[in-house]
């Protein structure tokens, strides 16, 4: 018996060591990574005093991303008042796929949706097909150019519709200064033969906690065509907390 003990007494630490360790070395193994990601954006700001102004944002994108398809989808929002009057509010949505050829080339088709209450035009709805090349691929640096063909569909506030084929181009350009910042900037333009629509969108992004993080962004959208009266160039600036997911 005195073995017995003996031996328990010396083998069962030696046992809990090595379950530790097991469980442990478990832990450590990383989990598949999954092909859904995606960011949820909000801001919010106001003023009082002399002048009682508020504004809000919010954006919401998925990506899914199996193998060589990759898909997307987004959808956001803006308004701002000033004492008690609506001065902005303005929608887009979309979303698309792209198919890796090799890890530079890809093909693209997407839809894009958008919709401004003070804008030149109340509406605008485009789809695209085109050809993708991503010029830097680097860790902290990517560069992607796209061109492309499709139609877009306009409705201008004078309650006109424009419908007419357009040629696509578009940037997407990505610098990380760190695991913490970065900058995006992406550009894209819709010509046709009637009006041409310009989107730039420059942002920092920075992480505060975890998934969490802040975005400052600046966006500028012209249409070269537009009633009169209206102004051809729409600026947006945004500040908004961003989680991950």
């Amino acid at each position: 018996m005195k073995t017995h003990a003996r031996v328990f007494v010396l083998g069962f630490p030696i046992m809990l060591l090595g379950l530790l360790f097991s469980l442990l070395a478990h832990a450590d193994e990383e989990e598949p990574e999954s092909p859904w990601s995606g960011s949820a954006r909000f801001g919010y700001l106001a003023t009082s005093g002399n002048t009682n102004t508020d504004s809000i944002n919010g954006r919401l994108s998925v990506k899914y991303q199996p193998g060589s398809w990759k898909y997307h989808a987004f959808a956001g929002g803006l308004g701002a008042r000033e004492d008690g009057r609506t001065t902005a509010e303005a929608y887009d949505a979309g979303g698309g796929a792209t198919y890796d050829f090799n890890q530079f080339d890809y093909a693209f088709g997407r839809v894009n949706w958008r919709r401004d209450r003070f804008a030149g035009f109340k509406q605008q709805i485009s789809e695209a097909v085109g050809y993708g090349r991503r010029l830097v691929n680097l860790p902290r640096q990517h560069l992607n150019v796209e061109i492309g063909a499709g139609a877009r569909q306009s409705r201008r506030r004078t309650d006109e519709n424009l419908n007419e084929g357009i040629l696509r181009l578009a940037t997407d350009y990505e610098f990380r200064f760190n695991d913490v910042a970065a900058f995006n900037f992406d550009l894209a333009m819709e010509s046709g033969s009637r009006n041409t629509f310009a989107e730039g969108v420059a942002a920092i992004k920075t992480k505060l906690l975890g998934a969490l993080g802040m975005v400052a962004s600046y966006k500028v959208r012209h249409n070269s065509n537009v009633p009169a009266g209206n102004a051809r160039t729409d600026t947006f600036t945004a500040i908004s907390l961003e989680y991950k997911f």
